[in-house]
């Protein structure tokens, strides 16, 4: 699972129990419209060295808080089940040993058996699923499993309940009717973030995001762009609200570098990562 990349100034490439441990999920291989999402993760970590170790956003520096990058799960030349068994056991592990995931996509269907790992560690959590798209499709293309029902699959393991949305512009008429009747749906606005925080209530989150929530014209570089999206503030607004709130994990999905030859969706990708 070694990488000859590791993520900006990483102090460690073995896991520090209690600290976050950066996985790279490089999974490819449901994508329908663009693919290259499994080139992400080293890209991500390639372009952190154009990033500061300070964000002023949080006046935290990561000098002051170590974290561990593990590298890859080895996804090379086995089959989407074996991929998602194998990304399981290697979140599991980090849990075991008690680390933080914080994994790095890869297409968003990485979510499912990282979200499998922690459910079997957390009796209740919140996923909080930041995307353009709805992904809650109940098959897609012949396949229950893929990037488009990721979301469904979830459902199915924590319930409609543990659910909360935000970003979403796309999907079929049938997801949104779901999303209205099951209230997972949060719309960003200006003093939304107390509702935000009374839907999760004291549970814990585990953050998912699907960089396409961004609109494209600040975030050129994935597959299934779409207009209308978030700018990167709504973003920081956000983060903001989450400070105090109890992170047991998050993903950063769906950046594809080959459709990013400026690097601004890169860059971007790792400051967030930041």
């Amino acid at each position: 699972m070694k990488t000859d990349v590791l993520f900006l100034e990483c102090p460690s490439a073995e896991l520090l129990v209690g600290r976050p441990a950066i996985l790279g999920c490089a999974l490819d291989m449901t994508s329908t419209f663009r693919g290259g999402s499994g080139e992400a993760p080293n890209a991500i970590r390639a372009a952190s060295d154009s990033v500061e170790t300070y964000s002023s956003l949080l006046d935290r520096d990561l000098s002051d808080h170590p974290f561990a990058d593990l590298g890859d799960v080895a996804l090379s030349g086995i089959s989407i089940d074996a991929a998602l068994v194998a990304i399981e056991n290697a979140v599991a592990e980090i849990l075991r040993r008690g680390g933080f995931p914080l994994c790095l996509g890869g297409e968003h269907t990485v979510t499912l058996p990282i979200v499998k790992a922690l459910k079997a560690v957390h009796k209740e959590f919140v996923v909080l699923h930041l995307d353009a798209h709805t992904d809650l499709r109940d098959s897609y293309e012949g396949s229950y499993v893929n990037h488009a029902t990721v979301m469904r699959r979830i459902v199915d393991l924590i319930g409609p309940g543990s659910l909360l949305q935000l970003g979403v512009r796309s999907g079929t008429r049938e997801e949104f009717a779901w999303m209205r009747a099951n209230g997972t749906l949060i719309q960003w606005t200006p003093g939304s973030e107390k509702n935000l925080l009374n839907r999760i209530d004291s549970r814990p989150v585990y953050l998912t995001l699907d960089l396409d929530v961004l609109d494209p014209s600040e975030f050129p570089g994935t597959g299934n762009p779409e207009a209308g999206g978030w700018s990167y503030r709504d973003l920081e607004r956000l983060l903001l609200v989450l400070q105090n709130v109890p992170l047991i994990g998050s993903d950063v999905v769906e950046l594809i570098p080959a459709l990013d030859p400026s690097h601004i969706a890169t860059i971007a990708a790792s400051k967030i990562v930041r």
